[in-house]
């Protein structure tokens, strides 16, 4: 590996109640995918989104150009741990933000000290007060997370909590540490409905 930093985004997911793939739900007039992607490019060496299918691989394509490249799945079973695997598998750097393609208010403040604090570390999740962590938001060693992932899988387990599981040296940093960075978290707000949308259009519309 001969970067430091990179960015996998997983972007496979169909949303049932959009009715499409949430990777190509526009919003202002761009894929959900695509604000992502604005707001952490300039804080990763490079960035990897990845898709469930080839179809999806060509309608991301002329939407989002040369600012990352575009993996379909590597293996069967579709599931953010699947899709997790093939990111770490394609990028180049030692250490790798892992994100969902449907949090267009990611904090670039919030990855930028999750990088620094995975210095000797296979990875930096965040924790909020009630115990439950954002392994989708959060930064891993690369090969850390390949190996663990990978084991996973052929142990017939799809979901992230057991890659993390097969981690050592993990640090879970409090969101009220976070929120310092990010008052009101916005880093963390899914587009899961259409609902979603307006509030994500009317937080947008706020300065935000």
């Amino acid at each position: 590996m001969d970067l430091k930093k990179s960015a996998v985004v997983l972007a496979g997911g169909f949303s049932e109640r959009f009715g499409r793939d949430k990777c190509l739900i526009e919003f202002t007039g761009k894929p959900l995918v695509a604000h992502v992607l604005n707001r952490i490019s300039d804080i990763v060496d490079e960035c990897v989104v990845v898709v469930a299918s080839e179809a999806q691989r060509r309608a991301l394509s002329s939407a989002l150009g040369s600012r990352a490249e575009l993996v379909v799945d590597r293996y069967e079973g579709q599931s953010p741990l699947v899709g997790a695997l093939t990111g770490f598998e394609c990028v180049r750097g030692k250490y790798s933000l892992l994100l969902p393609c449907d949090t267009p208010f990611v904090s670039a403040g919030v990855a930028e000290l999750l990088f620094d604090l995975c210095a000797k570390r296979s990875a930096v999740i965040p924790r909020w007060p009630n115990g439950f962590i954002e392994p989708l938001q959060a930064v891993y060693h690369t090969e850390s997370a390949e190996t663990a992932a990978r084991a996973a899988l052929e142990e017939g387990r799809h979901n992230l909590s057991s890659m993390i599981a097969r981690l050592r040296r993990v640090r879970y940093l409090s969101t009220l540490v976070l929120e310092q960075l990010d008052p009101g978290l916005l880093t963390f707000f899914n587009v899961n409905t259409p609902l979603d949308l307006k509030r994500a259009e009317s937080i947008l519309g706020g300065g935000r």
